[in-house]
């Protein structure tokens, strides 16, 4: 099952703001911001819904904290959602490293 699970902006890490960094559940991972513009541009510290490494927009802090309430009540589809945000982040490490986009967002 794919879910599409808030998180916290961390950074961007691009000055586009194409790419940014996220944490869920003590799990920091990339992914595409280029979506969060209009009334759903984002700063660092906000909470943004993220599916397929994509942040679809932004949402409060507490319909994040709300839907992550929510989230943990469905047990092992949340759990198994998260566990695979890990193994996905630590196979991207493994392939290209921590930091494999440099600053304007091109690879290194």
């Amino acid at each position: 099952m794919c879910l599409a699970i808030p998180a916290r902006l961390v950074e961007y890490v691009d000055g586009d703001r194409m790419y940014g960094k996220v944490e869920l559940g003590g799990v920091q991972r990339r992914i595409n911001t280029s979506l969060l513009v209009g009334e759903d541009a984002t700063e660092p510290g906000e909470y943004v819904l993220v599916h397929v490494g994509f942040a679809l927009s932004r949402v409060s802090e507490t319909e994040a904290a709300e839907t992550l309430r929510i989230l943990e009540e469905m047990g092992a589809a949340y759990h198994d959602e998260v566990q695979q945000i890990r193994e996905w982040q630590s196979t991207e490490e493994e392939l290209v490293g921590t930091d494999y986009r440099q600053s304007d967002g091109t690879p290194v």
